[in-house]
């Protein structure tokens, strides 16, 4: 016969399907407590797993960091990333997955507020550095010259190739704006980064989530300044 359901945990059982069952039901205070994380925690597994099998990428979430694409996402929104030849619209540039302004704007094809797709991109294809979320403009061959191509408004004041950084074109690529930035990501100094090669995409931004963004910067913020106190604490040790 089962144990009544009021038994104390340090009370004997019979066995290991009459312990879950207490533990299920029980509302004594540290048992129910531990129950409660354990099920909130499983139901964010959960919920990652499904997304991660929508997606395809891992993780499937990422916060916006920047007012760069502002109004059309904002800094602190958790947006839902998806891998961009998963579901790809036939608009996209060739094989890329990807729905460039340019093509867009042709085909009346929208996705946050504006012709084109709103890709995750690793600048120069660096895994050490900060993922930009920006639009994909236009595409450029190797070595094109795409001066006459680009929107003037958005080329830091250049007046040829020859002013412009990537001009002519060092590989094939995209090139990328923020939609609330000055500039194309690949002109000016410092540029953020070369024409985006498709292997360098991440995948493409789907959905946002308000706010929701905050609380993971929140913990990379914690886990950074973490970080920066233990390299503080163990300099004195080294030689």
């Amino acid at each position: 016969m089962s144990p009544p359901d009021d038994r104390s945990p340090s009370e004997d059982r019979s066995g290991p399907i009459d312990w879950l069952r207490w533990f299920a039901t029980t509302e004594d205070g540290p048992a129910a407590y531990i129950r409660d994380v354990l099920t909130s925690a499983g139901a964010v597994v959960l919920v990652g797993l499904l997304l991660f099998g929508v997606s395809g990428i891992w993780p499937p979430m990422v916060a916006v960091e920047s007012p760069s694409m502002t109004p059309h996402m904002k800094t602190g929104d958790l947006v839902f990333v998806m891998e961009e030849h998963r579901f790809a619209p036939g608009a996209a540039y060739e094989d890329t997955g990807v729905v460039t302004t340019e093509i867009g704007e042709r085909v009346g094809y929208r996705e946050f507020g504006q012709p084109g797709d709103v890709v995750v991109y690793r600048p120069d294809g660096s895994d050490l550095e900060t993922p930009i979320i920006h639009r994909a403009r236009f595409w450029v061959n190797d070595d094109e010259n795409w001066y006459d191509e680009a929107n003037p408004a958005f080329l830091a004041g250049a007046d040829n190739c020859e002013e412009l950084a990537n001009c002519p074109a060092p590989h094939a690529g995209f090139i990328t704006k923020g939609d609330a930035n000055p500039q194309y990501d690949q002109v000016g100094v410092g540029a953020i980064s070369d024409p985006v090669r498709p292997s360098w995409v991440i995948g493409t931004a789907e959905f946002r989530i308000p706010w929701l963004g905050w609380v993971r910067l929140a913990f990379a913020e914690a886990a950074a300044s973490a970080a920066v106190v233990g390299a503080t604490l163990r300099e004195p040790t080294a030689s």
